[in-house]
């Protein structure tokens, strides 16, 4: 039976409740269950938006309902299909069933297979749940956050639904046939773009959710997508300039000295970085005054220096934490189903941030110990979170189970400071974060790929990375400079890796040095860290990573590069605006740009920054020259040689180890010396 209510198109039968709504400009959520009534939306990503007046029509037991470019008909079988403005078929759900009255064009099917399939776990009130739509075999897809892996399309990639170190899951995909999709689920679960069939399923759920728009232009998709989910806060000034970073500062005067080296050698440098264990305790949050004597002194010489201090907070709470017993008996921490708590890792365990009294409770800690000393920028690391062997279905939270709600956990992390640094009149609020799901750009969250590999693989893997999470509306990214795990600072072939990963990451949204470098470095008289030993994490580090650590042949490769960025901070600044206003990513694929050529839906190892700037990094070891496609529209001008070419060819460009080809759109300047 088909019905309207509120503006809604209803469909019962049986056991499922459907409803297609309108929701935001040219987009519809649809919502599925087989329980009674649908649940709130305290699990949704999307945001409330302005009520949009929708088209509905019944005709017996089939129906359409229209919002704006859009048309979903549902069938009197309960099938889907959804249109653009021009009738074109987009998107339709694979139904292969025997069972077709009344419905004409729709070919019979002895396999029986539905839809929307929901598969209780006896006794309870959630599913599995499968949701399935028609491939074709021409269509791309794109977005869906970001995975360690060199894949721009991902047709034919089977995606898990889950958050891991390196792997964040933002469920948000766009098509070139002309929509975007949400699935509005934070469940684990999985999703198959394959050549069969598209198949998105999550693992325990009360109901279906998910929104999908049409556009004209992937520009169109994802700016209707951030009206639903939210836009970036506008990008603090310091977050465009560079950022210095290692694994890690051990002590106050180490870090104050990096600075004050900065500093004499007259290098640009916006935020200086405090990694891991200069705390007490895990779940103390605070500054072990045997290393960090005077923070506040700290904070006001970096100022002095123009220099922002970054702090890293992690979600996790050992047993000798002064908090522990406290956050135990207010259930303010993750729960196993089965076996004790601790011992999860290092003997410690994981606040429950999708609890809003602990998200109080940590953020007062964190207020009283950092914020009050004059540190407002936060680096919230750990926060997928990461749990031994991610056994989801061993942990439980206040919203919910992991396996029902786990994804959203990085997301309430980064709200939690978000709300906090708010409370105290704040606007422009930047999160370094290691992990996300939709809707967490709101919280000022800007992202990075997590602990990867230093060689060259990994580095082909962060365009893919960058360019997806942009589409999936996170338009703050930024990476490991050199990656994070196995760097030899005395290694010529990481030097080289080095080079050409520093010169990507000045062409990034955010500029930012980070990462373990080999050989470790244990301090005169202290202990060195070995597993389940965090207490000597406190005297051990990596070696050296500043811009100087590597040669003064790399060093002035960095230094022209660090010179170059600072040039072009008012552009980037001015792409950061873009972001905040229409969630336009920074860094971007060339499609987004120029979707009508053919040719840019296929690039994978070139990207955009701002609409001016095309970017073609080297990346692989011994690479002096690489091709470069310049797409149809507009006049290329190669930075290094200033010759102009016309878009729509493919040119072979040289790449000496100092230069990473550039090219600038019709007359726009890059000020950069050769």
């Amino acid at each position: 039976m088909l019905y309207t209510r509120e503006n809604k198109l209803f469909r019962r039968f049986d056991k499922e409740l459907l409803c297609i709504e309108p929701y935001g400009e040219n987009g519809l959520r649809v919502r599925a269950t087989q329980l009674s009534e649908f649940q709130n939306d305290s699990l949704s990503a999307l945001q409330d938006v302005q009520e949009r007046k929708s088209e509905i029509v019944i005709e017996g037991k089939s129906g359409s309902i229209c919002n704006g470019k859009i048309k979903c008909e549902v069938l009197c079988t309960g099938k889907l299909k959804f249109y653009n403005q021009d009738g074109k078929l987009l998107l339709e759900e694979y139904d292969k069933n025997r069972f077709r009255e009344n419905a004409p064009g729709e070919a019979d099917s002895a396999l029986e297979i539905i839809p929307r399939t929901f598969v209780p776990h006896h006794g309870t009130s959630n599913f599995s749940l499968s949701v399935k739509f028609v491939a074709n075999e021409e269509e791309r897809f794109y977005g869906m956050g970001q995975y360690s892996q060199p894949f721009l399309n991902l047709k034919g990639c089977i995606l898990e639904l889950a958050q891991r170190n390196s792997q964040i899951t933002v469920p948000f995909a766009i098509s070139n046939r002309g929509y975007g999709f949400l699935w509005n689920n934070p469940a684990i679960g999985k999703t198959t773009f394959g050549r069969n069939m598209t198949e998105w399923t999550a693992d325990s759920t009360k109901q279906m959710d998910y929104w999908i728009t049409v556009g004209d232009t992937p520009r169109e998709i994802v700016e209707s997508y951030a009206d639903v989910t939210g836009k970036v806060p506008m990008m603090p000034d310091y977050g465009t300039g560079f950022w210095q970073c290692k694994l890690r500062y051990r002590t106050q005067e180490e870090l104050l000295e990096v600075a004050r080296e900065y500093k004499r050698r007259e290098l640009p440098i916006s935020v200086i970085v405090i990694d891991f264990f200069h705390w007490t305790a895990q779940g103390d949050w605070k500054f072990d005054p045997e290393f960090w004597p005077d923070p506040k002194a700290m904070v006001d010489e970096l100022k002095e220096m123009g220099i922002e201090l970054m702090v890293s907070i992690w979600p996790t709470v050992e047993e000798q934490s002064e908090n522990y017993k406290y956050m135990e008996e207010m259930g303010y921490l993750i729960r196993t189903e089965a076996g004790p708590r601790m011992g999860i890792k290092n003997k410690d365990t994981y606040l429950d941030a999708t609890n809003p009294e602990t998200r109080d409770f940590v953020w007062d800690k964190i207020k009283k110990h950092y914020y009050d000393n004059g540190i407002h920028l936060f680096w919230l690391d750990e926060c997928e979170p990461e749990v031994t062997k991610y056994e989801y279905e061993n942990y439980r939270f206040y919203q919910g189970s992991d396996k029902e709600i786990g994804n959203i956990y990085p997301k309430e992390f980064a709200k939690m400071v978000y709300e906090g640094r708010r409370k105290e009149g704040e606007e422009d609020i930047l999160s370094l974060i290691r992990c996300a799901w939709a809707g967490a750009q709101k919280y000022g969250s800007l992202v990075w790929t997590g602990d990867v590999s230093s060689d060259f693989p990994s580095l082909r893997n962060q365009l893919a990375a960058g360019i997806n999470m942009g589409l999936a509306g996170f338009p703050w990214w930024t990476t490991d400079i050199g990656g994070f795990h196995g760097g030899d600072i005395n290694s010529e072939e990481f030097k080289e890796l080095f080079i050409r990963w520093f010169q990507f990451g000045a062409f990034c949204p955010v500029f930012r040095l980070h990462g373990f470098r080999t050989p470790m470095i244990v301090a005169p008289g202290g202990t060195a860290f070995t597993g389940g030993n965090a207490e000597g994490w406190k005297y051990t580090s990596g070696s050296p990573n500043e811009v100087w650590s590597y040669g003064e042949d790399v060093y002035k490769i960095c230094e022209k590069y660090m010179l170059l960025r600072e040039k072009m901070r008012s552009y980037i600044k001015e792409q950061m605006k873009q972001a905040h206003e229409k969630g336009t990513p920074v860094m971007r694929a060339l499609f987004y740009d120029y979707p009508e050529d053919e040719k840019v839906w296929s690039i994978e190892d070139q990207y955009l920054l701002g609409p001016d700037i095309l970017v073609a990094p080297i990346l692989d070891y011994g690479c002096r020259e690489r091709n470069v496609y310049l797409p149809k529209g507009a006049k290329w001008t190669n930075i290094w040689t200033r010759d102009k070419i016309e878009g729509g060819k493919t040119i072979r460009v040289e790449a000496p180890i100092n230069q990473i080809p550039l090219f600038t759109k019709d007359e726009f300047v890059l000020p950069i010396e050769k």
